[in-house]
C-alpha cells in the first residue's frame, strides 16, 4: 500500500468474507473490482489469466504492479521498489521489472532452490504497452499486434516472498480439490513430507511484517522431509540440472522475459 498509487483487487463471488475483509481496510487508494469468474473454463488455468486481466485493466498509472494472493513483498525493501521503477522509467527499452522470488516450502524455514521453480519473474510491467496474460503467472507483449513475445524488462532488485506452498496442509489439499476443475485434471494429493529434500535451502531472512500474523496461525511449522521418499524422475532431473548450475554458473530454470538493462 505504501507503494502504490491505487491498489485495484478483484474479488470474484465466494462463500466465505474475502469482499468484507477487503472493504474493512477502508484505504481511499483501494478500489475493489467484483467478478464473477467463469467457472467452465477448464483449460490449464487460463481463468487466473482472465481474472489477472480484469484487474490490469482497471489499472490508470503508468505501471502495474501484480501480486497474487499468495504473494508478499517485504517492507523493507519498497524504497528499492521505487528506485528502481525511477531508474528506468524514462527507458521505454524497459517494458517491465523483474523479481527474485522466495518459494517457501513445507514451513516459513525453507525455500526451493530447484530450477524446476521460477526464480525470477515479471512483477511490474508498464501500462502503456500492449500486454497480456496467457498465464495467471507472466505477461506477453505484442509489439508486433500479433505475435507476443517475452517482456523486455530490469531488475526490481527486490523480492517476492511467495507463500502458497506453507499453508497448513489440509488447507493445501482443500484448495487442490477446489481448484483442479480449472485444469481439467484430478486434484493433487497434497504431502509435504513427499519431497526432494536436496531441492531445499533454509530460509536465512526476515519475513515481511505483514505475513507474521497469517505465518503464525495459518502456515505449517514444522518441515519433516520422509527419509524413505524415493525422488520421481523429474526431481533427479532438476538435481542434475542444479549441480550443473553450480559447476558453470548459470541459471536453467524458466524465464518469460529478456533482461536489456
Amino acid at each position: 500500500m505504501p507503494l502504490v498509487d491505487e491498489f485495484v483487487v478483484a474479488v470474484g463471488q465466494g462463500s466465505d468474507n474475502t469482499l468484507d475483509r477487503v472493504r474493512a481496510i477502508a484505504d481511499p487508494k483501494i478500489r475493489i473490482v467484483e467478478t464473477l469468474w467463469n467457472e467452465r473454463m477448464a483449460d490449464r488455468g487460463f481463468v487466473y489469466a482472465q481474472q489477472k486481466m480484469i484487474a490490469q485493466y482497471s489499472c490508470t498509472g503508468d505501471w502495474a504492479f501484480y501480486l497474487e494472493g499468495d504473494e508478499v513483498v517485504h517492507e523493507a525493501e519498497l524504497a528499492a521498489i521505487r528506485a528502481s521503477v525511477e531508474r528506468h522509467h524514462s527507458n521505454a527499452a524497459v517494458e517491465a521489472l523483474v523479481f527474485d522470488y522466495h518459494h517457501f516450502y513445507g514451513s516459513p524455514e525453507w525455500i526451493s532452490i530447484s530450477p524446476g521453480w521460477y526464480r525470477r519473474e515479471c512483477r511490474l510491467i508498464r501500462n502503456t504497452i500492449r500486454s497480456y496474460a496467457p498465464d495467471g503467472q507472466y505477461w506477453l507483449v505484442t509489439s508486433e499486434h500479433k505475435r507476443g513475445r517475452n517482456p523486455h524488462a530490469a531488475l526490481a532488485n527486490a523480492h517476492i516472498y511467495h507463500y502458497g506452498w506453507i499453508r497448513r496442509n489440509e488447507k493445501m489439499q482443500k484448495k487442490a480439490d477446489q481448484v483442479s476443475k480449472y485444469w481439467a485434471t484430478p486434484a493433487v494429493q497434497v504431502q509435504y513430507s513427499q519431497f526432494d529434500r536436496r531441492a531445499l535451502a533454509p530460509f536465512k531472512g526476515t519475513h515481511p511484517h505483514v505475513a507474521q500474523e497469517w505465518l503464525a496461525n495459518d502456515a505449517e511449522q514444522v518441515l519433516n522431509i520422509d527419509p524413505s521418499y524415493e525422488p520421481t524422475p523429474k526431481e533427479n532431473k532438476y538435481h542434475f540440472m542444479r549441480q550443473v548450475e553450480t559447476l558453470v554458473g548459470m541459471d536453467f530454470s524458466r524465464k518469460h522475459f529478456k533482461l536489456v538493462a
